[in-house]
């Protein structure tokens, strides 16, 4: 849970102390980033690569505010990409390890994400396969890997979920076994197996899937030379289990001599940072209703996808305080609502509200429906004040189009 109070002319986000008239400095809408806790998430990763030897990637998907780039690489070992765009950024902005992982690779891009890759993982033997003379012909080692799906999660939406039925995600052993039946040298080349089966998750969970990866491919297991346990790990969280995660790591460094890596994401951006929004306007219909500078479709598409509440710094449940709003936006889509909170005081045109834990996600996800403008992105720190990284305007929003 955010820990976040509201007090006399102090906001209080995850200890981070933030004067009012500071935060009526922040443009709006933006989301606004705390170095020092990006530094916090990092610095307990960085405990467990330490303690343990594995290598913990930053998964670009998830957060990709690469001005922290330089903070974060002085404690990860790299980041892993989803595809070419994320691979060269992480390449060009984090300068460490580059991973990638897509379903498919275009023919077309393959030559490129060679160029700038040190680890490709496949999604099946028949990508591995078209691939792979490609892979042997550049003049650089790539170590390749092969996604399994262990046909175990314990993740409740199936949007969110990648092995729920006919998941398009990774080989199954059914499948594998078919292949090297057929081609005793399917695997040759092969250096690692990635999967990934968790969505904001406990070491617990990991626990569990493990015991299912190892319960159905252990014998290709003791043949490799790395083996990553992919994303969805709640690593920063307070109540997280970091010594059994690194129980289950040691065991499999151990048991199968393999290096292993986790890329997590949420892990990396969790808790570091809110939206920074304003009060336009009011509707009354059967209750009132706020509209706002911001929209969950644009802005924060997880709040309808999830769907997701977020929380609100000095707000609660509705009527669990005095003044109760629904809380909307000016976009046309009549869906865009973002939820109904309660207030001590009633708002006000111009108001400042903040939501809270807006790092990760709603960045990479927001878009410009409706021409509505994108967020600011703010940089703050205790010590340099506010920073504003990048603004956004029509020309964006046109860029896109033609």
């Amino acid at each position: 849970m955010n820990q976040f109070i509201k007090e006399r002319d102090v906001v209080i986000y995850e200890g981070i102390e933030i004067p009012l008239d500071i935060i009526k400095q922040f443009p709006t809408p933006s989301y606004v980033v705390f170095e020092e806790l990006v530094e916090r998430n990092a610095q307990i990763l960085e405990g467990v690569i330490k303690r343990t030897g594995c290598k913990i990637l930053l998964a670009q998907k998830a957060f990709s505010m690469f001005s922290v780039y330089p903070l974060l690489a002085k404690y990860l070992s790299g980041t892993t990409a989803s595809g070419l765009f994320e691979a060269k950024l992480g390449r060009e902005e984090f300068g460490k390890e580059v991973h990638i992982y897509s379903p498919a690779y275009k023919e077309e891009e393959f030559d490129e994400i060679l160029s700038i890759s040190d680890h490709i993982v496949f999604n099946s033997i028949e990508q591995w396969t078209t691939f792979k003379n490609r892979v042997k012909a550049v003049d650089k080692h790539v170590s390749c890997g092969l996604r399994i799906n262990p046909e175990y999660s314990e993740v409740g939406v199936d949007l969110y979920n990648p092995c729920f039925e006919y998941s398009r995600f990774g080989v199954t052993l059914k499948r594998l076994e078919e292949e090297v039946e057929k081609n005793p040298d399917a695997l040759e080349g092969l250096e690692g197996f990635h999967f990934h089966a968790m969505c904001e998750q406990g070491s617990e969970v990991l626990e569990r899937v493990l015991k299912a990866v190892e319960e159905k491919f252990s014998p290709y297991m003791r043949r490799l030379r790395w083996i990553n346990f992919g994303g969805g790990h709640h690593i920063t969280k307070q109540d997280y289990n970091i010594q059994l995660l690194e129980k289950l790591i040691v065991h499999t460094k151990e048991t199968y001599g393999v290096e292993v890596y986790l890329e997590p994401g949420e892990a990396v951006g969790i808790d570091t940072g809110v939206l920074v929004t304003k009060v336009l306007d009011f509707v009354q219909n059967g209750m009132d209703i706020a509209l706002l500078d911001t929209s969950a479709a644009c802005h924060m598409p997880d709040v309808l996808e999830m769907p997701y509440r977020p929380q609100i710094i000095g707000a609660d449940e509705p009527r669990k305080l005095k003044y109760t709003y629904r809380l909307s936006s000016s976009t046309c889509l009549s869906g865009d609502v973002i939820g109904d909170y309660s207030f001590d005081e009633p708002l006000h045109k111009g108001d400042r509200l903040l939501f809270c834990d807006m790092s990760h996600y709603s960045m990479v996800k927001n878009n410009t429906f409706n021409g509505i403008n994108l967020p600011s992105i703010v940089l703050y720190s205790r010590e340099r004040g506010i920073e504003v990284i990048k603004t956004f305007g029509y020309e964006d929003f046109k860029g896109r189009l033609s």
